[in-house]
């Protein structure tokens, strides 16, 4: 798991842009047993229990008081939050262009690479999707849309687009902190962010502000973990609590969504694969260099993890029947998947990291050493229930989207394909965590 090491060579940082460090597994056998008796005893249960579809998607949710939603809805709020997330990227965009080029005193690394891309994994399970209302972003592109311009009509998205320009930026992101030669370099970040920062504002004055909740990358991830929040908006507008699988089935069904789940899946494997001492020999001692091997593997784990996703769907139509989205139909499923190897694979890193990068951005300059508050066993039990309950979350919401497209004589058969890669996904995401 990673940490913040003291400074190593920029050689040995193979994996996050702010290192990693390894805790004990517990045993193989007992990890692997109770995952496949979870799945297939969730499997059976479902086939004789489950015959008809019970989620609703944005249509249900038991309605908060008003007055609670009055004021998350109220302008000064979102004003305030929006000048929250605005303030806090100026601080980053400030430490990266004054402060020393170092990691270990310097907070922006920790900054991007823990506290926004891992801790928006529990602020959006808790709050929903939260880094819409912070976006700097659309903070900054509202206050230029307030200086003096010529109107103009805007074209709309194209429908083919999708979640495509997310998944690209999400790629983008895990290059940066997987493979890229040296990712907590200041230089590196603030080359990367303000280029960022540029292309997102330069489409959004091409399509306005719907752009960034189709192309932002961390709009769309944030979004994609809110959809297993309790917390959610019905399709009235009103602000509900849910059950975390109702808003999982309103997941739209759109063009990239496939692409943006692997990618998140595809490179959470190869940052566990890419501590393996073999894999960091060949890349090492690969011809093509190592920031080129690197990137052939990781764009090997998102393929991987597609292809098999789309043969699942493949053997599905072929059990099933001609359905006219069989990718995007259980792409939903992939979400708690994704959830769980975030938790396993990151978990020690934001309750290690975290309040470090806190306290050396509050100016103190002898921030504690890390202290995992998980010995090595809790820690490895809290990894393989994390990536199990996310399988298991997984196959619920295809059994229950099954049972709604298809006859209930071919719904369950239809699952086994599913349920196949489930396993499959569930053998390689405990083999990188025990191995």
């Amino acid at each position: 798991m990673p940490s913040l090491p003291s400074l190593p060579s920029p050689p040995t940082v193979l994996a996050h842009g702010i290192g990693s460090q390894h805790d004990l597994p517990i045993s193989p056998f007992y990890a692997f047993a109770g995952a496949f008796t979870a799945l297939f005893v969730s499997f059976l249960a479902l086939g004789l229990l489950w015959s008809a579809s019970r989620f609703r998607g944005d249509r249900s949710g038991l309605a908060l008081p008003a007055g609670l939603q009055r004021v998350a809805d109220a302008p000064a709020t979102r004003t305030a939050l929006r000048g929250l997330g605005l303030a806090a990227s100026l601080a980053v965009l400030l430490s990266l262009l004054l402060g020393p080029d170092d990691p270990a005193r310097n907070p922006a690394p920790g900054a991007v690479y823990v506290l926004l891309w891992v801790g928006l994994v529990p602020a959006s399970l808790l709050l929903g999707p939260v880094w819409r209302l912070l976006n700097p972003l659309r903070a900054l592109y509202r206050l230029l849309a307030r200086l003096p311009a010529k109107p103009r009509t805007r074209p709309p998205l194209p429908a083919r687009l999708g979640q495509w320009p997310a998944a690209a930026g999400l790629f983008a992101f895990t290059w940066l902190e997987l493979v890229s030669p040296d990712p907590a370099s200041t230089t590196t970040l603030l080359i990367a962010l303000t280029g960022y920062a540029a292309v997102q504002l330069l489409l959004a004055a091409r399509y306005g502000e719907r752009w960034f909740a189709h192309g932002d990358a961390f709009e769309v991830y944030s979004e994609l973990l809110a959809r297993l929040s309790p917390l959610g908006r019905r399709s009235d507008g009103r602000l509900v609590l849910r059950n975390p699988f109702h808003g999982l089935d309103a997941t739209p069904e759109r063009p990239g969504l496939v692409a943006t789940v692997c990618v998140l899946l595809g490179s959470t494997a190869y940052d566990g694969f890419s501590d393996n001492p073999s894999w960091i020999n060949a890349i090492q001692t690969s011809p093509l260099g190592r920031t080129a091997a690197a990137t052939l593997g990781l764009l090997g784990a998102v393929a991987l993890v597609a292809a098999l996703y789309c043969l699942c769907a493949a053997v599905t139509r072929l059990v099933c029947g001609p359905h006219p989205g069989p990718l995007t139909a259980f792409a939903h499923s992939l979400v708690p998947i994704a959830l769980g190897y975030l938790v396993a694979h990151y978990f020690s890193l934001l309750v290690v990291e975290g309040p470090r990068t806190v306290i050396m951005a509050l100016g103190t300059d002898n921030a504690p050493e890390p202290f995992s508050p998980l010995g090595p066993g809790g820690l490895a039990a809290l990894q393989v229930i994390a990536v199990v309950t996310g399988h298991v979350l997984g196959v619920i919401a295809a059994h229950d989207r099954s049972v709604r497209l298809f006859p209930p004589a071919r719904a369950v058969a239809g699952q086994l394909p599913m349920l196949a890669l489930m396993i499959t996904y569930t053998v390689g995401g405990l083999s990188l965590l025990l191995n």
